[in-house]
C-alpha cells in the first residue's frame, strides 16, 4: 500500500499545479471550463478581455457591449476554431481582421450593429464552415466578393437584416454552401433582384423552409408576396429594360463617336487643303520659271 500512496502523491500535486496554471491565465471575470476554452459571456464587457491564453480554441464573447475587434486581434492566435461574438454592438469589421485566423471554423457575428460586409472581411478564411450575420438590423450592403475565398463555407446565415438586394455572386462563388438563411429581409423584386431570384429558385434545397419562407415587395404597389408566387415571367420586362446607366453608356458612346469623327473629318479637310494650296504653289513656280 505505502508504494502506491508514493505514487498517487506526486500526481496529485502535478494535476493541482496544471489546474492552479489554467485559473492563473484565466482573464478576470471569465470562466475556462478547460484548456484551450475562454467563455467570457453575458459579462458586461465593453472591450476585449486581457491576457487571453495564446493556446485557445474556443473564445466565447456573446451578450457583451464590444464596439470593435482590433485588426491585429487574432493575429497570435493561430490556434482559434470557436469565435462567438453574438450580441455585442460591433458596427463595422476591419477587413483582414479575421484572414490572419487560417484555422477558425464558427464565427457568429449575429445580432450586432454591423451596416455592411465590405471586400475582403474574411480575407482567405479557407478552413471557415459555418458563419452567422443574422439578426443586424443595420446590415443593408453585402458586397459581392464578400465571402471570396472562404470555399469550405457550408453555412451562410443573413436572415432578419436590412437587405433589399444582393448581388447573386456574393452566394455562386462558394462551391461548398449548403444552407443559406435569407428570410426577414426586405426584399424588393424590382429588375436587380432578378438574377437573385433565379439562383433561389434553382437552389431553392439550400433554404430551410425553401423559397415560401422568403417574401419581398412588388415595386409597383409595395405589397409583401412570398417568391413561390413569382417566376421567371414576373421578371420579362427586366431582360429588355435598360437602366440610367446602360443609356448614359450609350449616349456617352454616341457623342463620343460623333465627336472623333469630326475631328478626323476636319483632319483630313486640312490635310487636303494644304495639299492642294502646295500643289498650286508649286505649279506658279514652274510657269513663272518657264517665261
Amino acid at each position: 500500500m505505502l508504494p502506491c500512496v508514493c505514487w498517487i502523491q506526486p500526481l496529485l500535486v502535478f494535476l493541482s499545479s496544471v489546474l492552479r496554471a489554467q485559473g492563473e491565465n484565466c482573464p478576470a471575470s471569465c470562466l475556462c471550463p478547460d484548456p484551450h476554452t475562454v467563455d467570457c459571456s453575458g459579462r458586461g464587457l465593453t472591450r476585449l478581455p486581457d491576457e487571453i491564453p495564446l493556446d485557445i480554441r474556443r473564445l466565447l464573447l456573446s451578450d457583451n457591449w464590444i464596439p470593435r475587434i482590433p485588426s491585429d486581434f487574432l493575429v497570435l492566435y493561430s490556434d482559434l476554431v470557436y469565435l462567438d461574438l453574438r450580441n455585442n454592438s460591433l458596427s463595422h469589421i476591419e477587413p483582414g481582421t479575421l484572414s490572419t485566423s487560417s484555422r477558425l471554423v464558427f464565427l457568429d457575428l449575429g445580432s450586432n450593429n454591423l451596416t455592411d460586409i465590405p471586400s475582403g472581411t474574411f480575407g482567405q478564411s479557407r478552413s471557415l464552415i459555418k458563419l452567422r450575420l443574422g439578426n443586424n438590423p443595420y446590415l443593408s450592403m453585402v458586397n459581392e466578393d464578400a465571402f471570396l475565398g472562404l470555399t469550405s463555407l457550408r453555412e451562410l446565415e443573413l436572415e432578419r437584416n436590412a437587405l433589399s438586394g444582393l448581388q447573386v455572386g456574393a452566394l455562386s462563388q462558394l462551391p461548398s454552401l449548403r444552407v443559406v438563411r435569407l428570410e426577414g429581409n426586405p426584399w424588393v423584386c424590382n429588375c436587380n433582384f432578378a438574377n437573385l431570384f433565379a439562383w433561389l429558385e434553382e437552389n431553392s434545397h439550400k433554404l430551410p423552409n425553401g423559397v415560401e419562407g422568403i417574401e419581398c415587395s412588388l415595386p409597383m404597389d409595395g405589397r409583401r408576396v412570398s417568391l413561390s408566387q413569382l417566376s421567371q415571367d414576373s421578371f420579362r420586362e427586366c431582360q429588355i429594360t435598360l437602366t440610367l446607366t446602360d443609356l448614359l453608356i450609350i449616349i456617352f458612346s454616341g457623342i463620343s463617336v460623333s465627336v472623333v469623327a469630326i475631328m478626323t473629318s476636319f483632319f483630313l479637310a486640312s490635310i487636303v487643303h494644304c495639299f492642294q494650296r502646295t500643289s498650286k504653289t508649286s505649279k506658279g513656280d514652274e510657269e513663272e520659271s518657264e517665261e
